[in-house]
Protein backbone atom coordinates (compact mmCIF):
# COMPACT_ATOMS: atom_id res chain seq x y z
CA UNK A 1 0.00 0.00 0.00
CA UNK A 2 1.47 3.08 -1.34
CA UNK A 3 2.41 6.26 1.52
CA UNK A 4 1.22 3.78 4.45
CA UNK A 5 3.55 3.48 7.25
CA UNK A 6 3.92 0.13 8.73
CA UNK A 7 4.26 1.44 12.30
CA UNK A 8 0.87 3.36 11.95
CA UNK A 9 -0.80 0.56 10.89
CA UNK A 10 0.48 -1.70 13.88
CA UNK A 11 -0.53 0.98 15.95
CA UNK A 12 -3.99 1.31 14.70
CA UNK A 13 -4.00 -2.45 14.92
CA UNK A 14 -3.09 -2.14 18.61
CA UNK A 15 -5.86 0.03 19.27
CA UNK A 16 -8.50 -1.90 17.81
CA UNK A 17 -7.57 -4.95 19.85
CA UNK A 18 -7.75 -2.83 23.07
CA UNK A 19 -10.89 -0.97 21.87
CA UNK A 20 -12.65 -4.45 21.88
CA UNK A 21 -10.84 -5.97 24.92
CA UNK A 22 -12.32 -2.92 26.94
CA UNK A 23 -15.96 -3.29 25.84
CA UNK A 24 -15.76 -7.52 26.25
CA UNK A 25 -16.47 -7.17 30.01
CA UNK A 26 -19.42 -5.36 29.83
CA UNK A 27 -20.45 -7.68 26.72
CA UNK A 28 -20.05 -10.33 29.21
CA UNK A 29 -21.83 -7.91 32.15
CA UNK A 30 -24.99 -7.72 30.08
CA UNK A 31 -25.04 -11.93 29.48
CA UNK A 32 -26.67 -14.39 31.36
CA UNK A 33 -24.33 -14.90 34.22
CA UNK A 34 -25.40 -17.59 36.30
CA UNK A 35 -22.09 -17.80 38.16
CA UNK A 36 -22.77 -14.13 39.20
CA UNK A 37 -25.90 -14.80 39.91
CA UNK A 38 -25.27 -18.13 42.10
CA UNK A 39 -23.26 -15.70 44.24
CA UNK A 40 -26.19 -13.43 45.02
CA UNK A 41 -28.00 -16.35 46.17
CA UNK A 42 -25.47 -17.51 48.40
CA UNK A 43 -24.99 -14.00 49.98
CA UNK A 44 -21.28 -13.59 49.18
CA UNK A 45 -22.08 -10.65 46.51
CA UNK A 46 -24.64 -7.99 46.97
CA UNK A 47 -24.54 -6.05 43.84
CA UNK A 48 -26.30 -7.13 40.59
CA UNK A 49 -26.98 -6.33 36.85
CA UNK A 50 -30.55 -7.26 36.26
CA UNK A 51 -29.26 -8.42 32.51
CA UNK A 52 -27.92 -11.17 34.59
CA UNK A 53 -30.96 -12.94 34.64
CA UNK A 54 -31.73 -12.94 31.16
CA UNK A 55 -32.19 -9.46 28.88
CA UNK A 56 -34.37 -10.10 26.35
CA UNK A 57 -35.47 -7.48 23.47
CA UNK A 58 -38.89 -8.39 23.67
CA UNK A 59 -40.08 -8.71 27.59
CA UNK A 60 -37.44 -8.47 30.08
CA UNK A 61 -40.18 -8.62 32.34
CA UNK A 62 -38.56 -11.69 34.49
CA UNK A 63 -34.97 -10.93 34.24
CA UNK A 64 -35.79 -7.53 36.16
CA UNK A 65 -38.53 -9.16 38.53
CA UNK A 66 -35.65 -11.72 39.35
CA UNK A 67 -33.11 -9.35 39.84
CA UNK A 68 -34.97 -6.93 42.33
CA UNK A 69 -36.48 -10.50 44.03
CA UNK A 70 -32.68 -11.73 44.45
CA UNK A 71 -32.18 -9.97 47.81
CA UNK A 72 -29.01 -8.27 46.03
CA UNK A 73 -28.53 -4.94 47.76
CA UNK A 74 -27.83 -2.96 44.79
CA UNK A 75 -29.41 -3.66 41.22
CA UNK A 76 -28.24 -2.03 38.11
CA UNK A 77 -30.38 -2.20 35.16
CA UNK A 78 -27.46 -1.58 32.46
CA UNK A 79 -27.79 0.21 29.00
CA UNK A 80 -27.85 -2.54 26.65
CA UNK A 81 -28.45 -0.37 23.31
CA UNK A 82 -32.65 -1.42 23.37
CA UNK A 83 -35.70 -0.81 25.48
CA UNK A 84 -35.78 -3.05 28.90
CA UNK A 85 -39.81 -3.67 27.86
CA UNK A 86 -41.42 -4.94 30.94
CA UNK A 87 -45.25 -5.61 32.64
CA UNK A 88 -45.45 -4.46 36.23
CA UNK A 89 -42.59 -4.56 38.20
CA UNK A 90 -43.02 -4.95 42.49
CA UNK A 91 -40.16 -3.61 44.49
CA UNK A 92 -38.82 -4.70 47.59
CA UNK A 93 -37.77 -3.74 51.40
CA UNK A 94 -33.86 -3.29 51.35
CA UNK A 95 -33.16 -2.24 47.53
CA UNK A 96 -30.99 0.21 45.53
CA UNK A 97 -32.23 0.67 41.90
CA UNK A 98 -29.99 2.18 39.60
CA UNK A 99 -30.65 2.48 35.89
CA UNK A 100 -27.72 3.79 33.58
CA UNK A 101 -27.78 6.68 31.46
CA UNK A 102 -29.31 6.21 28.90
CA UNK A 103 -31.91 3.42 29.71
CA UNK A 104 -35.28 3.00 28.50
CA UNK A 105 -37.63 0.71 30.44
CA UNK A 106 -40.84 0.84 28.23
CA UNK A 107 -44.00 -0.52 29.38
CA UNK A 108 -45.30 -3.38 27.24
CA UNK A 109 -47.55 -2.92 24.65
CA UNK A 110 -50.71 -4.48 24.81
CA UNK A 111 -50.26 -4.98 29.01
CA UNK A 112 -51.82 -3.21 32.32
CA UNK A 113 -54.73 -3.69 31.43
CA UNK A 114 -55.23 -3.84 35.23
CA UNK A 115 -57.19 -0.85 36.17
CA UNK A 116 -54.40 -0.18 38.91
CA UNK A 117 -51.11 -1.57 37.33
CA UNK A 118 -48.77 0.27 37.25
CA UNK A 119 -44.54 0.31 36.19
CA UNK A 120 -43.01 -0.10 39.28
CA UNK A 121 -45.16 -0.02 42.39
CA UNK A 122 -45.05 -0.84 46.47
CA UNK A 123 -46.49 -1.89 49.23
CA UNK A 124 -45.64 -1.62 53.04
CA UNK A 125 -42.13 -1.20 51.80
CA UNK A 126 -39.29 0.16 53.21
CA UNK A 127 -35.40 1.29 52.36
CA UNK A 128 -36.17 1.70 48.85
CA UNK A 129 -33.60 4.20 46.49
CA UNK A 130 -33.98 4.13 43.08
CA UNK A 131 -31.26 6.29 40.93
CA UNK A 132 -31.97 7.18 37.34
CA UNK A 133 -29.63 10.46 36.04
CA UNK A 134 -30.42 10.39 32.35
CA UNK A 135 -32.62 7.84 32.16
CA UNK A 136 -36.42 7.31 30.88
CA UNK A 137 -39.52 5.51 32.54
CA UNK A 138 -42.39 5.70 29.61
CA UNK A 139 -45.65 3.76 29.79
CA UNK A 140 -48.54 4.35 27.02
CA UNK A 141 -50.66 6.93 27.81
CA UNK A 142 -53.18 7.17 24.89
CA UNK A 143 -53.31 3.45 24.85
CA UNK A 144 -54.68 3.57 28.56
CA UNK A 145 -57.43 5.93 27.17
CA UNK A 146 -58.62 4.50 24.53
CA UNK A 147 -61.69 1.96 23.75
CA UNK A 148 -59.53 -0.95 24.44
CA UNK A 149 -58.70 -0.29 27.90
CA UNK A 150 -61.35 -0.15 30.92
CA UNK A 151 -60.94 3.42 32.37
CA UNK A 152 -58.74 3.78 35.54
CA UNK A 153 -56.86 6.46 36.81
CA UNK A 154 -54.34 4.46 38.40
CA UNK A 155 -51.74 3.00 36.33
CA UNK A 156 -48.81 4.93 37.80
CA UNK A 157 -45.07 5.22 37.06
CA UNK A 158 -44.36 5.06 40.45
CA UNK A 159 -46.78 3.56 42.94
CA UNK A 160 -45.66 4.15 46.61
CA UNK A 161 -48.14 2.78 49.03
CA UNK A 162 -47.24 3.01 52.61
CA UNK A 163 -43.65 3.03 52.55
CA UNK A 164 -40.90 4.25 54.52
CA UNK A 165 -37.18 6.22 54.20
CA UNK A 166 -38.05 6.26 50.23
CA UNK A 167 -35.44 7.90 48.01
CA UNK A 168 -36.05 8.51 44.31
CA UNK A 169 -33.49 10.87 42.32
CA UNK A 170 -32.85 11.29 38.24
CA UNK A 171 -36.00 9.75 36.76
CA UNK A 172 -37.44 10.90 33.92
CA UNK A 173 -40.85 9.23 34.43
CA UNK A 174 -43.22 9.60 30.54
CA UNK A 175 -46.34 9.54 29.72
CA UNK A 176 -48.44 6.93 32.07
CA UNK A 177 -52.18 6.13 32.89
CA UNK A 178 -52.49 7.58 36.09
CA UNK A 179 -49.69 9.96 37.92
CA UNK A 180 -45.79 9.99 37.58
CA UNK A 181 -45.57 9.30 41.19
CA UNK A 182 -48.10 8.44 43.53
CA UNK A 183 -47.73 8.42 47.50
CA UNK A 184 -50.13 6.92 48.88
CA UNK A 185 -51.74 4.59 52.35
CA UNK A 186 -52.54 1.12 52.80
CA UNK A 187 -54.53 -0.39 55.86
CA UNK A 188 -51.47 -1.31 57.82
CA UNK A 189 -49.67 2.16 56.97
CA UNK A 190 -52.06 5.04 56.56
CA UNK A 191 -49.19 7.77 55.32
CA UNK A 192 -45.81 6.97 53.76
CA UNK A 193 -43.21 8.50 56.16
CA UNK A 194 -39.02 9.87 54.96
CA UNK A 195 -39.93 10.40 51.23
CA UNK A 196 -37.26 12.49 48.93
CA UNK A 197 -38.04 12.85 45.04
CA UNK A 198 -35.49 14.68 44.01
CA UNK A 199 -34.52 15.94 40.25
CA UNK A 200 -37.25 14.05 38.90
CA UNK A 201 -38.85 14.98 35.71
CA UNK A 202 -42.60 13.98 35.58
CA UNK A 203 -43.93 14.78 31.61
CA UNK A 204 -47.38 14.03 30.01
CA UNK A 205 -49.64 11.91 32.67
CA UNK A 206 -53.35 11.11 32.81
CA UNK A 207 -54.03 12.31 36.10
CA UNK A 208 -50.99 13.93 37.96
CA UNK A 209 -47.38 14.67 37.92
CA UNK A 210 -47.56 13.40 41.54
CA UNK A 211 -50.34 12.58 43.92
CA UNK A 212 -49.75 12.74 47.72
CA UNK A 213 -52.46 11.09 49.76
CA UNK A 214 -51.13 10.61 52.66
CA UNK A 215 -46.95 11.64 53.71
CA UNK A 216 -44.92 12.26 56.85
CA UNK A 217 -41.52 14.19 56.30
CA UNK A 218 -42.22 14.34 52.79
CA UNK A 219 -38.88 16.06 50.89
CA UNK A 220 -39.71 17.11 46.84
CA UNK A 221 -37.07 19.30 45.14
CA UNK A 222 -36.11 20.44 41.77
CA UNK A 223 -38.78 18.55 40.29
CA UNK A 224 -40.18 19.42 37.26
CA UNK A 225 -44.17 18.18 36.31
CA UNK A 226 -45.91 18.93 33.43
CA UNK A 227 -48.20 18.32 30.63
CA UNK A 228 -50.76 16.73 32.57
CA UNK A 229 -53.71 15.90 30.27
CA UNK A 230 -56.44 13.03 30.27
CA UNK A 231 -58.36 12.93 33.82
CA UNK A 232 -59.64 15.51 36.46
CA UNK A 233 -58.03 17.56 38.31
CA UNK A 234 -55.37 17.25 35.68
CA UNK A 235 -52.82 18.82 38.40
CA UNK A 236 -48.94 19.08 38.45
CA UNK A 237 -48.74 18.24 42.11
CA UNK A 238 -51.76 17.44 43.69
CA UNK A 239 -52.18 16.90 48.10
CA UNK A 240 -55.64 15.62 47.90
CA UNK A 241 -56.18 12.90 50.76
CA UNK A 242 -58.79 10.06 51.00
CA UNK A 243 -59.75 9.82 54.82
CA UNK A 244 -59.42 11.55 57.95
CA UNK A 245 -56.99 8.72 59.20
CA UNK A 246 -54.52 10.09 56.30
CA UNK A 247 -52.06 13.22 56.78
CA UNK A 248 -50.02 15.92 55.13
CA UNK A 249 -47.35 16.39 57.64
CA UNK A 250 -43.76 18.11 57.16
CA UNK A 251 -44.68 17.94 53.40
CA UNK A 252 -41.92 20.24 51.91
CA UNK A 253 -41.76 21.07 48.09
CA UNK A 254 -38.95 23.24 47.02
CA UNK A 255 -37.22 24.44 43.47
CA UNK A 256 -40.40 23.01 41.65
CA UNK A 257 -41.74 23.66 38.27
CA UNK A 258 -45.30 23.04 37.28
CA UNK A 259 -45.66 23.81 33.66
CA UNK A 260 -48.69 23.14 30.72
CA UNK A 261 -50.52 21.19 33.18
CA UNK A 262 -54.75 21.17 32.01
CA UNK A 263 -55.59 21.68 35.68
CA UNK A 264 -53.89 23.43 38.33
CA UNK A 265 -49.87 23.65 38.96
CA UNK A 266 -50.24 23.11 42.07
CA UNK A 267 -53.87 21.64 43.54
CA UNK A 268 -54.57 21.55 47.46
CA UNK A 269 -58.08 19.68 48.14
CA UNK A 270 -58.45 19.02 52.40
CA UNK A 271 -61.80 17.94 51.94
CA UNK A 272 -61.43 14.98 53.17
CA UNK A 273 -59.45 15.42 56.41
CA UNK A 274 -61.49 16.73 59.97
CA UNK A 275 -60.67 18.12 63.19
CA UNK A 276 -59.65 15.35 64.37
CA UNK A 277 -56.76 14.83 61.73
CA UNK A 278 -53.65 15.44 62.42
CA UNK A 279 -52.69 18.88 61.57
CA UNK A 280 -51.00 19.63 58.34
CA UNK A 281 -47.43 20.85 57.95
CA UNK A 282 -47.47 21.78 53.78
CA UNK A 283 -44.64 24.18 52.50
CA UNK A 284 -43.82 25.33 48.93
CA UNK A 285 -40.91 27.01 48.94
CA UNK A 286 -39.06 28.78 45.20
CA UNK A 287 -41.64 26.94 43.12
CA UNK A 288 -42.70 28.52 39.63
CA UNK A 289 -46.20 27.43 38.35
CA UNK A 290 -46.86 28.66 34.26
CA UNK A 291 -48.26 27.64 30.89
CA UNK A 292 -46.09 28.19 28.25
CA UNK A 293 -42.43 28.84 28.61
CA UNK A 294 -40.60 31.16 29.80
CA UNK A 295 -40.79 34.71 28.24
CA UNK A 296 -44.16 34.52 26.35
CA UNK A 297 -46.03 37.57 26.57
CA UNK A 298 -50.00 37.62 26.30
CA UNK A 299 -49.85 37.88 22.78
CA UNK A 300 -48.17 34.24 22.20
CA UNK A 301 -50.93 32.75 23.75
CA UNK A 302 -53.32 32.57 20.63
CA UNK A 303 -54.97 29.17 20.90
CA UNK A 304 -58.68 29.82 21.78
CA UNK A 305 -58.95 25.74 23.25
CA UNK A 306 -55.66 25.78 25.30
CA UNK A 307 -57.21 24.16 28.42
CA UNK A 308 -55.56 24.75 32.13
CA UNK A 309 -57.09 26.01 35.26
CA UNK A 310 -55.80 28.55 38.42
CA UNK A 311 -51.99 28.25 39.06
CA UNK A 312 -52.19 27.88 42.25
CA UNK A 313 -55.31 26.10 44.00
CA UNK A 314 -56.21 25.77 47.69
CA UNK A 315 -59.68 24.23 47.99
CA UNK A 316 -62.29 22.42 50.70
CA UNK A 317 -60.32 23.12 53.74
CA UNK A 318 -63.63 22.40 56.05
CA UNK A 319 -64.82 24.79 58.65
CA UNK A 320 -64.08 21.52 60.88
CA UNK A 321 -61.21 20.83 59.30
CA UNK A 322 -57.72 19.92 59.98
CA UNK A 323 -55.55 22.87 61.83
CA UNK A 324 -52.44 23.55 60.63
CA UNK A 325 -50.38 25.63 58.04
CA UNK A 326 -50.08 26.01 54.24
CA UNK A 327 -47.34 28.27 52.91
CA UNK A 328 -46.24 29.21 49.79
CA UNK A 329 -42.55 31.59 50.02
CA UNK A 330 -41.24 32.92 47.27
CA UNK A 331 -43.34 31.03 44.94
CA UNK A 332 -43.86 32.81 41.30
CA UNK A 333 -46.70 32.00 39.39
CA UNK A 334 -47.22 33.53 35.64
CA UNK A 335 -49.63 33.04 32.39
CA UNK A 336 -51.52 30.85 34.59
CA UNK A 337 -54.65 29.66 32.34
CA UNK A 338 -57.34 31.15 35.08
CA UNK A 339 -56.49 32.52 38.22
CA UNK A 340 -53.02 32.86 39.20
CA UNK A 341 -54.69 32.06 42.61
CA UNK A 342 -58.08 30.60 43.64
CA UNK A 343 -58.74 29.65 47.54
CA UNK A 344 -62.48 27.95 47.28
CA UNK A 345 -63.95 27.22 50.20
CA UNK A 346 -61.08 27.69 52.49
CA UNK A 347 -62.46 28.25 56.36
CA UNK A 348 -60.95 30.67 58.72
CA UNK A 349 -61.56 28.34 61.30
CA UNK A 350 -59.36 25.54 60.00
CA UNK A 351 -55.37 25.66 58.61
CA UNK A 352 -54.20 29.34 57.62
CA UNK A 353 -52.93 29.71 54.41
CA UNK A 354 -49.80 32.22 54.39
CA UNK A 355 -48.40 33.32 50.89
CA UNK A 356 -44.62 35.24 51.63
CA UNK A 357 -43.01 37.19 49.05
CA UNK A 358 -45.23 35.31 46.16
CA UNK A 359 -45.21 37.01 42.92
CA UNK A 360 -48.46 36.43 40.46
CA UNK A 361 -48.40 37.52 37.12
CA UNK A 362 -50.45 37.25 33.93
CA UNK A 363 -53.89 35.99 35.27
CA UNK A 364 -56.06 34.32 32.35
CA UNK A 365 -53.87 33.73 29.17
CA UNK A 366 -56.54 31.06 28.24
CA UNK A 367 -60.23 31.68 26.30
CA UNK A 368 -61.87 29.85 29.20
CA UNK A 369 -64.85 30.65 26.66
CA UNK A 370 -67.36 28.85 29.06
CA UNK A 371 -66.70 31.42 32.16
CA UNK A 372 -69.25 34.27 33.03
CA UNK A 373 -67.90 34.79 36.42
CA UNK A 374 -65.04 37.48 37.42
CA UNK A 375 -61.49 37.26 36.23
CA UNK A 376 -59.18 38.27 39.17
CA UNK A 377 -55.90 37.42 39.51
CA UNK A 378 -56.53 36.03 43.07
CA UNK A 379 -59.94 34.70 43.97
CA UNK A 380 -61.93 33.87 47.12
CA UNK A 381 -64.78 31.98 47.00
CA UNK A 382 -67.73 29.67 48.65
CA UNK A 383 -69.44 27.73 46.49
CA UNK A 384 -70.56 24.55 48.68
CA UNK A 385 -72.05 25.34 52.21
CA UNK A 386 -71.61 21.98 53.49
CA UNK A 387 -67.67 22.56 53.10
CA UNK A 388 -67.39 25.79 54.44
CA UNK A 389 -69.23 29.07 54.89
CA UNK A 390 -67.21 30.83 57.23
CA UNK A 391 -64.49 31.66 54.74
CA UNK A 392 -60.90 33.43 55.28
CA UNK A 393 -58.08 32.63 57.32
CA UNK A 394 -55.17 34.11 54.73
CA UNK A 395 -52.31 35.87 54.77
CA UNK A 396 -50.20 37.93 52.04
CA UNK A 397 -46.97 38.77 53.38
CA UNK A 398 -45.34 41.07 50.56
CA UNK A 399 -47.04 39.88 47.82
CA UNK A 400 -47.47 41.46 43.90
CA UNK A 401 -49.50 41.12 41.34
CA UNK A 402 -48.16 41.93 37.82
CA UNK A 403 -49.96 41.89 34.88
CA UNK A 404 -51.40 44.03 31.57
CA UNK A 405 -54.88 43.28 31.46
CA UNK A 406 -56.95 45.84 33.80
CA UNK A 407 -59.02 43.38 36.27
CA UNK A 408 -58.94 43.20 40.19
CA UNK A 409 -56.48 41.94 41.85
CA UNK A 410 -58.06 40.34 44.64
CA UNK A 411 -61.91 39.23 44.58
CA UNK A 412 -63.57 37.33 46.99
CA UNK A 413 -67.30 35.93 45.29
CA UNK A 414 -69.44 34.64 48.44
CA UNK A 415 -71.09 31.43 48.95
CA UNK A 416 -75.20 30.52 48.46
CA UNK A 417 -74.90 30.65 52.87
CA UNK A 418 -72.54 33.69 53.35
CA UNK A 419 -71.43 34.35 56.72
CA UNK A 420 -68.98 36.42 55.26
CA UNK A 421 -65.13 36.74 54.82
CA UNK A 422 -62.63 37.01 57.77
CA UNK A 423 -59.23 37.29 59.14
CA UNK A 424 -57.47 38.19 55.59
CA UNK A 425 -54.24 40.31 56.15
CA UNK A 426 -51.03 41.52 54.78
CA UNK A 427 -49.69 43.44 51.82
CA UNK A 428 -50.39 43.24 47.71
CA UNK A 429 -48.74 45.68 45.45
CA UNK A 430 -50.33 45.52 42.47
CA UNK A 431 -48.31 46.09 39.03
CA UNK A 432 -51.22 46.89 36.77
CA UNK A 433 -52.81 49.04 34.77
CA UNK A 434 -55.79 48.62 37.21
CA UNK A 435 -57.55 52.15 39.02
CA UNK A 436 -56.65 52.72 42.25
CA UNK A 437 -60.44 52.96 43.45
CA UNK A 438 -60.51 49.56 42.48
CA UNK A 439 -57.27 47.94 44.59
CA UNK A 440 -59.59 46.06 46.94
CA UNK A 441 -61.41 43.04 48.06
CA UNK A 442 -64.90 43.50 46.38
CA UNK A 443 -67.38 42.66 46.08
CA UNK A 444 -69.29 41.03 48.97
CA UNK A 445 -70.84 41.59 52.27
CA UNK A 446 -69.55 40.84 55.59
CA UNK A 447 -66.01 41.34 55.83
CA UNK A 448 -64.59 41.36 59.21
CA UNK A 449 -60.89 41.80 60.41
CA UNK A 450 -60.28 42.74 56.68
CA UNK A 451 -56.66 44.33 57.39
CA UNK A 452 -55.19 43.36 53.79
CA UNK A 453 -53.26 46.49 52.11
CA UNK A 454 -53.85 46.22 48.42
CA UNK A 455 -51.92 49.16 46.85
CA UNK A 456 -50.78 50.55 43.51
CA UNK A 457 -47.31 50.04 43.20
CA UNK A 458 -45.02 52.81 42.50
CA UNK A 459 -44.43 53.45 38.85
Amino acid sequence: MVGVNPLDMSRFFIAGILALLAVLPRARANASNPEDIAEVSAGTRTDANAAWWGFNTEDSTEALQSAIDSGAKTVTVTYVGAPWIVRPIKLRSNLELIFEPGVLVLAKKGEFKGKGDSLFSADNMTDITIRGYGATLRMHKKDYQSAEYEKAEWRMGFAFDGCKRVLVEGVRVESTGGDGFYIGATGENHWCEDVTLRNCVCVDHHRQGLSVISAQNLLVENCVFSGTSGTAPQAGIDLEPNGPEERLVNCLFRNCTMENNAGSGILIYLKPLRSTSEPVSIRFESCVVRMGTVGMTLADFTDVDMRGNSGISVAAVRDDGPQGLIEFVNCTTENTAQESLALSEKSAKAARVRFENCKFNESWVAAARGYSGVRASILVMGRRPDVAVDLGGVEFADCHVYGTAERPAITYVPGPEDLGLRDVSGTLAVHTPVESEDLAIRPGPNLTNISLQVVAAAK
